[in-house]
């Protein structure tokens, strides 16, 4: 049995350790000898701590001989992203320079992690600066996706996705400024979440400075897991209370139950720029499944998302510009450098005045949303409108920032609002995963788990799985 535990998701194996059918070290030794087997072929973990994750598995053991109360991830074998603080592992961020950076103390998602009994085998890897839709840096080398090598497995957490979707662990540590959790889990056929601003705290104490208003107001730290269920898990474990991060709000999980059937906005071409066919069937398949549980669906454009979408982008850039540019040109590699130029050629420059009005106009995009999901608590949208992409797409000669911004729209977007959303798989197209997001108003990241738990038990994808290529 122990060397088929990798396959198990996280919920069946703290269950099974919890009634003492396997022990956390077996569970453990599994996704080690399962990253052993895989994980040269993908480069999705950069750091193996094999020594360490089995020490706390044993320590882990010993708890449950002797009786004592477990958290809900007791001996769950897991991921943290080389961005996020780790004791005694280093911050790199994909960066060379700060392959010595090493952390002397938890950041709040790993420590809430950890309380919650979670085991970490390792360190996912990153674009340099995580500030790619594609994971590669000078430092560790690109990640492959497992499902096609050609075929990007998204930025920035797409070392995280490429090893759940191999079966490495069941959740992996995740982080999303600009889609960075659910454009990995989009393209590696997994779910994910990134939770409403505040719902998870976050903090880096290696951090020089505190960061810019952009990093605090559009990126959230959320799980990534093969099963909607286990993404439910990882999250009600990271959002625990940390007051390190003054946005950390202690609100529930769950909220009151809405009127039914409840009403799904379903936006196949945001704004009408065009979307791939593949990509409009998933979405359309996607509403089919809710419509089928009960929901009441209707084709209907949420508001004015290219508008929010270039304010999103142009807030970010202008913060680059103006704030980490000079960093990013000393310190990034070559590929994050390109992209930089990328993104920043498609960007009209923009001064102060035009900076406080950009993210003073973020309230009223965010009041439009609000009151929209009043009417429709739920949008479900494509995650991207293409399929994932080919490698080289962020830095190649043909490399179209103001094209990438368009694909992204509805997933950057989310990020300007602040709001929670939900990436589950809907199946393969030509052998390549595709799936959608599940958008909601602020702090009901339960109405999107419900509703992707209903998109995967018709739509989803049979993962782990072994290399497709």
């Amino acid at each position: 049995m122990n060397d088929e535990l990798w396959r198990w998701g996280a919920a069946q194996l703290t269950d099974a350790i919890r009634r003492g059918r396997i022990s956390c070290r077996e569970a453990v030794s599994a996704s080690l000898k399962r990253l052993d087997e895989v994980n040269s072929a993908v480069n999705a973990v950069t750091v193996v701590l094999a020594e360490e994750a089995l020490a706390a598995a044993e320590e882990a053991d010993r708890k449950v001989n002797r009786g004592e109360a477990t958290g809900p991830l007791h001996g769950v074998p897991v991921l943290i992203k080389e961005n996020v603080d780790q004791a005694g592992a280093a911050t790199t961020n994909g960066v060379v320079a700060f392959r010595d950076l090493i952390a002397d103390t938890d950041s709040p998602p790993v420590a809430n992690w950890k309380r919650a009994g979670a085991i970490i085998i390792g360190r996912s890897n990153t674009p340099a600066f995580s500030l790619r839709w594609h994971t590669d840096n000078e430092l560790r080398g690109p990640t492959l996706n497992p499902w096609d090598r050609t075929r990007t497995p998204g930025g920035s957490s797409g070392g995280a996705a490429a090893a759940v979707a191999l079966g490495i662990t069941p959740l992996a540590h995740g982080n999303d400024y600009g889609g960075s959790i659910r454009y990995p889990a989009y393209c590696c056929g997994l779910a994910g979440i990134r939770p409403t601003l505040g719902r998870v705290p976050s903090y880096n104490g290696t951090a020089p400075e505190e960061p810019p208003i952009s990093l605090q107001i559009f990126a959230v730290q959320g799980p990534l897991a093969r099963r909607v269920r286990d993404v439910r898990l990882g999250l009600a474990a990271m959002a625990a209370r940390d007051m390190r991060d003054p946005w950390w709000v202690p609100a529930s999980l769950s909220g009151p139950e809405p009127a039914r059937p409840m009403r799904v906005a379903l936006t196949v071409d945001p704004a009408g720029l065009g979307v791939d066919p593949a990509v409009a069937d998933a979405i359309r398949c996607a509403g089919a499944a809710l419509e089928r549980a009960g929901y009441a669906v209707e084709e209907i454009e949420p508001p004015d998302v290219d508008a929010a979408a270039e304010l999103m982008w142009r807030i970010a850039m202008t913060e680059i510009r103006h704030a980490t540019e000079p960093v990013i040109r000393k310190h990034g590699d070559p590929g994050m450098n390109r992209a930089l130029d990328v993104y920043l050629a498609a960007t009209p420059e923009v001064d102060l005045a035009g900076y406080m009005r950009d993210l003073a106009q973020r309230r009223k995009h965010l009041r439009d949303w609000l009151q929209f999901l009043e009417r429709y608590p739920l949008v479900v949208g494509p995650v991207s409108s293409e399929p994932p992409l080919p490698v080289g797409f962020d830095t190649d000669a043909a490399a179209d920032g103001e094209r990438l911004r368009r694909i992204q729209r509805l997933l950057i977007t989310v990020n300007l609002l602040g709001l929670p959303a939900a990436a589950v798989p809907t199946g393969l197209s030509n052998g390549i995963p595709l799936g959608v997001q599940i958008i909601a108003s602020r702090y009901r990241e339960d109405l999107c788990l419900d509703a992707a738990e209903t998109i995967e038990a018709q739509c989803g994808l049979d993962t782990p799985i072994d290399l497709q290529w």
